[in-house]
């Protein structure tokens, strides 16, 4: 007799989130490079209402040459610095831009220049910053101390970063493991999600190998130590993820080369449209005017703005739907993925078992009712904190069986909870344990093998010495996990790989239900990365969903890195380029679709934008362009694409998106 017991899914409360108080003291408002930019944002803005209000020219002039102190000293101090290396900088020449601008006049255009540079290099610095606070946090997982027992059996507090080869440390129930090493003494239940993304804590033995940073449950284990502290998991975590980081910062290479060649082009022709001129009896002012109406017409502003509003908008827009798009960089990434990949527990799942089978077995006495049953292993699971003993009571209580009292309680570590419940001795646990293994055919065993061949975890259920049921849990699938999979492989071309630390058979069963053929369970952290590099040696451009410590580096490997916000690590929220604030997976194919849309935009506006420009410097080079002219069209072009851009805010764009990402809206 089996009862189903899955409870109905309900959607999950959000949670509460705040912002610290100390943001400007110890966040990003903390740097230098934020400060400046605000501060210049600022001014710029003073200066801007100050002049449509009207006021005397020597105010909003006033406001915005503070723009460029504050906007303008230190890329103009980087670039001064560049020069004696003989490289020129292209802050340095947007600095000398913004001053050509405001020699003219124009001082409206140079300080909107200053405000784009220098709101750019504070991002980078809050990047730079959150990832080095993110890979410090890691290592906060494992603990700075353990209890070593030295020679004469005596125990000895030390510093885990001196633990070496060989030591035996003491890991007391409820403390996190300071070493990797092998057990030797004890038995307990470890959760080990923090590195092997497993949703259920693991049964550990002699002879069983545990990870630094994991948190032991309700046992004590002696473990032999089998890696120094720079060689464990979690240090291995840190430097992939740092190595990855660093590969990623390589690919702007190309970008630094076209910079440089820019900016001296750029350069040369102002000096040679100022200079030249001047051979032929041009005056000095004829001259610097057309060189600087030159610099204000080919300055890049026009072609920043054809890229950054659509990218911004879009955004904008996926912030709005629950998607945080780190960076304009990001959204262009999103849309040459080519193949997805997710992490199982906390992805596709939602990282905590559920009861999801009750089956009564022959020996139990007669007129037995399941309901009975469930009452009786609830009841002695009350005093259980095992994840297993919580999903047991609170299948009892979303059944409304009322729990009777259990007196005699015990937890047993690594083996299961004792207890007696009216009358009756309740023992529920590991079979392993509980079943004599020479009598393999029973109808426990068979009942036991059936429920664990179907990926479900099996746990004997024993009343008064005698097998009286099995109880099968499982991680419960995300709701919509199946269409998300249907809408990728329709938007990519490529089915969704499954990338786990789980074991084959609960892998198997999620894959199963998800419609993902190709599966690979098992893995550490190590193994994600290189199956993503495997991927990415066959010319994909993957994007990885994951949630764990564990899949942080895998994150920081792939194309894009995707975390789900509300069950996601520290480190994985900033490993990740992307994070899913209300853990829906239904907003990463319409996430895709809409940066594919964005980046349809941004080749358009790049269009107008270099014609614009084009125009402009060919009317300025080969015939007379006036000043006021060459502005309107310049300031006229950052208007139509910005406009262009814009349209993503709309949250037609998003639906649109969200249609597009489904195989029917695809055909339309």
């Amino acid at each position: 007799m089996t009862t189903d017991l899955r409870p109905s899914l309900a959607a999950p409360t959000p949670a509460a989130t705040s912002r610290p108080a100390t943001w400007w003291r110890s966040g990003a408002g903390s740097l230098t490079e934020v400060r400046w930019a605000v501060a210049a944002t600022t001014l710029f803005a003073a200066g801007g209402l100050a002049q449509l209000a009207g006021t005397p020219p020597w105010l909003w002039w006033t406001l915005y040459l503070a723009c460029y102190a504050a906007g303008g000293w230190e890329p103009g101090l980087s670039g001064l610095k560049a020069l004696r290396e003989k490289t020129l900088d292209v802050d340095l020449l947007m600095v000398v831009a913004a001053i050509g601008a405001a020699a003219i006049g124009q001082v409206f255009d140079g300080a909107l220049l200053i405000v784009i540079f220098a709101t750019s290099g504070a991002l980078e610095a809050v990047a730079t910053k959150r990832t080095e606070d993110s890979v410090r946090g890691l290592l906060d997982l494992a603990p700075d101390q353990a209890a070593r027992i030295d020679d004469s059996g005596e125990e000895e507090v030390v510093a885990a970063a001196d633990l070496r080869v060989g030591d035996i440390i003491l890991v007391r129930p409820g403390e996190r493991i300071g070493a990797d090493g092998k057990v030797v003494a004890g038995a307990s239940d470890v959760d080990q999600a923090s590195i092997t993304g497993e949703s259920l804590p693991v049964d550990k033995q002699t002879g069983d190998e545990v990870f630094a940073g994991t948190l032991n449950g309700t046992g004590a284990l002696r473990v032999h130590v089998t890696r120094p502290a720079s060689e464990t998991v979690i240090a291995r975590i840190v430097a992939m993820v740092e190595q990855a980081s660093a590969t990623k910062a390589r690919t702007q290479l190309f970008i630094e080369k076209v910079e440089q060649r820019y900016s001296i082009v750029m350069v040369a022709a102002t000096l040679a449209l100022f200079t030249l001129p001047l051979l032929w009896g041009t005056s000095v002012q004829d001259s610097l005017l057309r060189a600087m109406t030159f610099m204000i017409v080919a300055s890049p502003c026009a072609v920043v703005l054809a890229t950054m509003p659509p990218l911004l908008a879009a955004i904008a827009t996926a912030g709005r739907h629950g998607v945080l798009v780190k960076s304009a960089v990001v959204m262009e990434q999103l849309a040459d993925v080519t193949h997805v990949a997710f992490d199982k527990t906390g992805t596709l799942t939602e990282g905590r078992p559920y009861l999801a089978h009750l089956r009564a077995l022959p020996e139990v006495e007669a007129g037995t009712e399941t309901d009975r049953l469930l009452t009786l292993a609830a009841a002695a699971e009350q005093g259980s904190e095992h994840p297993l003993g919580r999903a047991i009571v609170a299948a009892a209580h979303q059944q409304g069986l009322p729990l009777p009292a259990a007196t005699e309680f015990a937890a047993l570590p690594g083996r299961g909870v004792r207890a007696r419940v009216d009358g009756q001795v309740v023992e529920i646990g590991s079979p392993a344990h509980l079943l004599d293994p020479s009598d393999d055919a029973a109808p426990a065993h068979a009942a036991v093998a059936e429920l664990e061949d179907d990926g479900h975890s099996a746990v004997l259920m024993l009343l008064d010495g005698r097998p009286a049921a099995v109880l099968g849990l499982a991680d419960r699938m995300r709701p919509g996990a199946a269409q998300v999979v249907t809408q990728l492989t329709s938007l990519t071309g490529a089915t969704p790989v499954l990338l786990t630390g789980d074991n084959p058979r609960a892998a198997a069963r999620v894959a199963g239900q998800a419609q993902i053929t190709d599966v690979r369970a098992g893995l550490l952290p190590e193994d994600k990365v290189h199956a993503v590099r495997e991927l990415q040696q066959h010319q994909a451009r993957v994007a990885l969903v994951g949630d764990g410590v564990n899949d942080a580096p895998a994150l920081a490997t792939a194309h894009v890195g995707i975390a789900m916000g509300r069950t996601g690590a520290d480190l994985t929220l900033d490993a990740a380029d992307a994070v899913i604030t209300r853990d829906e997976l239904a907003t990463v194919p319409a996430v895709l679709a809409l940066a594919r849309r964005a980046r349809r935009l941004v080749v358009a506006n790049l269009v107008i934008a270099g014609t614009f420009i084009a125009v402009l410097v060919a009317w300025d080079l080969f015939g007379d362009l006036p000043l006021p002219l060459g502005v309107a069209g310049h300031e006229g072009s950052t208007v139509i694409v910005g406009l262009n851009g814009l349209r993503l805010l709309r949250n037609a764009a998003w639906r649109r998106a969200s249609a597009m990402s489904t195989p029917a809206g695809r055909r339309s």
